[in-house]
């Protein structure tokens, strides 16, 4: 098993990808650079979850979900897949496994980091939700690329989609993975309750439903192969 995961991880991130988990840390850097420079203001807890943990994750999702089932049309190897014994969703469950892995990875340098040098951050709401986030654009991240046949096309779309949710979860609708019960204002503990419970059992069928509409989509060998 752990074989099979550092065998994917090459396959979606290539030899070096331990080093992809860091990326996110440029984005704490640059924030930090410029509260030392005195050009932003300092950081509340509610702005751990998107604004310094969950965005830079989520674009490095982006990145590695194009690649899980697309990267394999670029490289050619797409038609080998179909021949692993018990299916090519095989080969394509053990990148998405590797992928959320360096995802984890990467959510536990930054949280540390985002406590320690900006703002303290209740730790499981705000690691849950920034997971969310991430894993949501992971799976639409693979399954656009798979849609449109290219990393750069589903890249592209997905980065709309990235966006459409960063402006839902600012105005505090739920269907945002990036929704953060911190920012919502006027709200009891019930109603948060309630609120909380909708988007994170939705999102995750949501991201459930991607995935097997990904596999589907890819396991019709003539439409991806052909052109």
């Amino acid at each position: 098993m752990i074989t099979t995961i550092r065998l994917s991880a090459v396959l979606v991130a290539g030899p070096r990808h331990w080093l992809l988990p860091l990326l996110p840390l440029v984005w704490l850097a640059l924030q930090a650079g410029l509260l030392i420079a005195g050009r932003a203001a300092s950081f509340e807890p509610a702005a751990a979850q998107t604004t310094l943990i969950g965005l830079p994750l989520a674009v490095l999702a982006v990145v590695l979900g194009g690649r899980i089932i697309a990267g394999e049309l670029d490289q050619r190897t797409l038609e080998i897949a179909y021949t692993v014994p018990g299916g090519a969703h095989r080969v394509w469950l053990g990148k998405l496994a590797a992928a959320g892995l360096m995802l984890v990875a990467s959510l536990s340098l930054t949280a540390a980091l985002t406590f320690v040098f900006f703002t303290p951050f209740p730790i499981i709401q705000t690691l849950y939700g920034a997971a969310q986030g991430a894993a949501f654009h992971l799976v639409a991240g693979m399954g656009l690329a798979t849609l449109f046949r290219s990393e750069t096309a589903g890249a592209m779309a997905t980065i709309a989609v990235l966006a459409l949710n960063l402006r839902t979860a600012q105005v505090g609708l739920r269907l945002s993975p990036f929704w953060n019960p911190l920012t919502v204002q006027g709200a009891d503990a019930d109603q948060l309750l309630a609120m909380a419970v909708q988007n994170r059992i939705g999102i995750a069928l949501v991201i459930v439903a991607i995935i097997a509409l990904s596999f589907a989509r890819a396991e019709r060998r003539e439409k991806m192969l052909s052109g």
